[in-house]
């Protein structure tokens, strides 16, 4: 059975699971125009989770697919918190944010997972990494649809190895967080790692990074991919949930607007480059997700007093070919 069919979709394009952008009527309406639409759960909690389940489970009656940030045990020293913490202190001055001491968002995996099972969700991907053992069995015992993410091959060959049904092949070109959980991070452009992830495993592999059109959908389906991911090519949707001002910043971007940083949430994430990435180039950055905890309320205000100089601006090397538009009016460019 192709990809396709096994997913439920009409066409072979998922929505790529944004999390803080995604909302249930985003979902529900990448479902119904033809997509697996996917939630963005990874800063929910157990309840939250549910509720978003719940939201879009009334919206549709298609599947959609719901994915978790797989959580890491990290732990920096005292010292490194406090000069990551101090080296924000000059915009937090600016935005009129009183110092506060660090408090740190729980991550609730494991009750996410429970809730995944508990509401009939059919499909779960995974990001930062893969679940343990006992975790995906619970999952493939109750027929749910895993996919895993990978920004090399080896990343791809331990998730099929770990039981993944499919994997993600996420280009250099992504925006967002990069998916990597293996070594040091590397940064290959899909149209290398995608056919070097076919040649290395039997299970589908799903394009992501950059595409934009239909004619880079179709290169990538034409090199293997079983379906693409896309993501900044909607973020400008009337159902997306990002703030107003990052959908202007979307549609007006200009070709090579894009850089990586660390310094909004301690992982490598693609965005507009703005002030913030640029002050923040030599700074002491504290490992995720312990700098998005230091970064929460700067971007919160920052947000609500209409400053996206300070704001995370993710998107895609592709990011000047976006569009403002009702979800179905911006999948019509891909058919």
């Amino acid at each position: 059975m192709s990809l396709i069919k096994r997913l439920g979709m009409e066409l072979p394009i998922i929505q790529a699971p944004m999390a803080g952008v995604t909302t249930p009527e985003f979902v529900a309406a990448s479902a119904e125009a033809g997509m697996l639409g996917s939630i963005g759960a990874g800063y929910l909690s157990k309840e939250e989770t549910r509720t978003f389940i719940r939201d879009v489970q009334k919206r549709t009656k298609k599947p959609f697919a719901v994915n978790l940030f797989v959580p890491e045990q990290v732990e920096p020293s005292e010292e490194q918190l406090h000069q990551a913490s101090q080296a924000l202190q000059p915009i937090r001055n600016e935005l009129g944010i009183s110092s506060e001491l660090l408090t740190l968002s729980k991550h609730e995996f494991d009750g996410q997972v429970q809730a995944i099972l508990e509401e009939g969700v059919t499909i779960c991907s995974f990001t930062f990494g893969l679940p343990e053992e006992k975790i995906i069995r619970r999952l493939k015992e109750a027929g749910i649809f895993l996919i895993g993410t990978a920004t090399t091959v080896e990343e791809a060959i331990l998730a099929e190895d770990a039981g993944m049904d499919a994997v993600v092949a996420q280009g250099s070109e992504a925006g967002g967080h990069r998916g990597s959980f293996l070594g040091d991070i590397k940064f290959i452009s899909l149209v290398e790692l995608l056919p070097a992830i076919v040649s290395a495993v039997d299970i589908p592999v799903i394009a992501a990074g950059g595409i934009a059109t239909k004619e880079l959908m179709n290169r990538m389906l034409d090199a293997g991919a079983g379906a693409v991911q896309i993501g900044t090519a909607l973020l400008a949707s009337d159902e997306s949930g990002a703030h107003p001002l990052y959908k202007r910043a979307i549609v007006e971007a200009e070709e090579g607007c894009t850089a990586l940083t660390t310094a909004f949430s301690g992982k490598f994430a693609r965005g507009i480059r703005n002030r913030f990435m640029e002050e923040m180039q030599e700074a002491v950055i504290a490992p995720y997700p312990y700098q998005n905890d230091l970064t929460k309320e700067i971007r919160k205000v920052a947000a609500s007093e209409g400053k996206p100089a300070f704001m995370s601006l993710w998107a895609g090397e592709s990011v000047h070919l976006s569009r403002e538009g009702s979800v179905r009016d911006l999948l019509n460019h891909f058919s």
